[in-house]
């Protein structure tokens, strides 16, 4: 059985959604760990009553020596000895030495159609930039931020009423599902690309 560890630093729902799927009884992965950021972060209680051990490194008690806090960070992450560590809103960008750590086998989820708009704010820059179609993609970790190989997207239109937050509502609902289709696939070593199909009729998106 494939172990899997996920990073949150708030709700976690695609995390949610990631432990769901994994626990629904004909998954060939479970999850072994959730860790945060944050010890606040509200995932981390759900997490746990799910049965999902928990652990939490405060960034903050390392100010802006993001070495010392990975070091704290690795230590509840090997312990749990996980084949695949998936980032699920995890809000903060990781060193290239811990990356070369799990190069290969971490994954991301990302708020936009990859390679468009990596980094922050891209339901903005898609409405901004007028275009016609927004997503989300799910790509294997690199020391490039969000550059990593693709594994995943899922397309919602833009309309013209959008606001930021309105696209961002839709196009969440869009992650939930894909992250869980390509890690099913990634957890048997199966690195081919899932587009899924538009939501069914009456689910948002």
């Amino acid at each position: 059985m494939t172990r899997v560890a996920i990073l949150i630093s708030g709700g976690g729902s695609n995390m949610l959604a990631l432990v769901r799927d994994m626990l629904s009884g004909d998954h060939p992965a479970r999850p072994v760990l959730v860790a945060a950021n944050d010890p606040a972060a509200t995932g981390l209680a759900r997490a746990a009553q799910m049965g999902v051990p928990v652990a939490a490194v405060d960034h903050r008690a390392y100010g802006r020596d993001r070495a010392a806090f990975e070091a704290a960070l690795i230590q509840p992450i090997l312990a749990a000895k996980p084949d695949i560590l998936c980032l699920a809103g995890f809000m903060r960008v990781l060193t290239p030495d811990f990356v070369r750590q799990f190069e290969g086998r971490m994954l991301n989820i990302h708020p936009s159609l990859l390679p468009k708009y990596p980094g922050l704010h891209t339901h903005q820059r898609a409405l901004d930039a007028g275009d016609a179609e927004a997503g989300c993609s799910v790509h294997e970790v690199t020391a490039e931020l969000d550059a990593g190989p693709l594994l995943g997207q899922a397309r919602v239109p833009v309309l013209p009423c959008d606001t930021a937050d309105t696209l961002a509502a839709r196009v969440l609902v869009q992650e939930h599902r894909l992250y869980p289709a390509v890690l099913r696939r990634y957890a048997v070593g199966d690195r081919r690309m899932v587009n899924l199909p538009p939501a069914p009729t009456g689910v948002s998106g």
